[in-house]
């Protein structure tokens, strides 16, 4: 039994299989059929769409259209909802950037036990589910929430403070639900790094702001990128943090998906802008990959 595993194993398609088939089944296959949506027509039935093709007696037939995407580029809600959503996504990402990266790198200069214990503590709200964790919140908040009641009982405010249904809201949610996706990354970088580097440049001479910005964070920017992705990405789709933390007229992407799909029924739009925002999320991760790519074989 040994001798077989060995050889399975040895054979490189056995080990890059698995993730390969993972990603066949639960990405491209979902998102084919997505595209395949895209190019239907809506339909008062079940499933509330059209076929794209069929096979007749003379043969192959497409029936599909680009409407529903010509559709999107008549609307100027969905240049809001996409607009709202980077800019939400990207000013959030910055901020967890700020936040995450300080605590990242105290956290890889701590000795045993503490950093196990830190990073313990890192990770721990995540083991509570995300929308309980999103949903209080709204407790803390609110205009009699307990934020404004600790501030008016100090005397710095007369009067609460709006901060839920608020764009600062959302940032909040945003930043508190994905820190630890911008920590990780950054200290899995940071605890591998050569201090030696850091102690030679303080030996000759240079600042500590200095030693930051020439050693230590372009060092760790392949975890600063990754963290960045890590956030941004599903923040540009999010849903539950602006529902319950936004505005009623705080637009995003994710908001306007959920409305197409279950309140208009409307699926073929929804999938439209579905594989628009995944199109457009997909492209900056291929040329990161290929820079990446490109420095990996010149520090060869």
């Amino acid at each position: 039994m040994k001798p077989l595993f060995a050889h399975l194993f040895a054979n490189r398609f056995w080990v890059i299989a698995p993730p390969y088939v993972w990603m066949l089944v639960f990405f491209a296959l979902p998102f084919a059929f997505i595209l395949k949506i895209s190019f239907a027509e809506s339909l008062i039935a079940m499933p509330p769409y059209s076929d794209i093709w069929s096979w007749a007696d003379d043969g192959f037939q497409w029936l599909g259209s680009i409407n529903n995407y010509l559709f999107l580029l008549d609307d100027d809600l969905y240049y809001t909802a996409y607009f709202n959503s980077v800019r939400l996504a990207l000013v959030a990402t910055l901020v967890c950037l700020v936040v995450a990266y300080p605590m990242a790198y105290a956290i890889s200069r701590l000795d045993e036990p503490y950093r196990s214990l830190f990073l313990l503590l890192v990770i721990l709200p995540s083991w509570t589910s995300f929308l309980i964790r999103i949903y209080a919140w709204i407790g803390l908040l609110k205009n009699n929430g307990l934020i404004n009641h600790a501030l008016m009982s100090l005397g710095l405010i007369d009067e609460p403070l709006v901060m839920l249904h608020s764009d600062f809201a959302i940032y909040l949610g945003i930043v508190y639900g994905y820190l630890p996706f911008m920590i990780l990354p950054i200290y899995t970088n940071l605890v591998k790094l050569d201090h030696s580097l850091v102690e030679a440049g303080y030996d000759l001479g240079a600042r500590p702001w200095k030693v930051f910005v020439t050693i230590i964070f372009p060092l760790s920017m392949s975890g600063v990128v990754a963290g960045c992705f890590l956030v941004f990405i599903p923040a540009v789709g999010e849903f539950v943090i602006p529902d319950l933390l936004g505005g009623p007229d705080t637009l995003m992407i994710g908001k306007v998906l959920w409305q197409e799909f279950f309140v208009n029924r409307d699926w073929p739009v929804a999938s439209a802008i579905a594989v628009v925002m995944l199109s457009f999320l997909i492209i900056p991760i291929y040329f990161y990959r290929r820079i990446e790519m490109q420095r990996l074989e010149a520090n060869k």
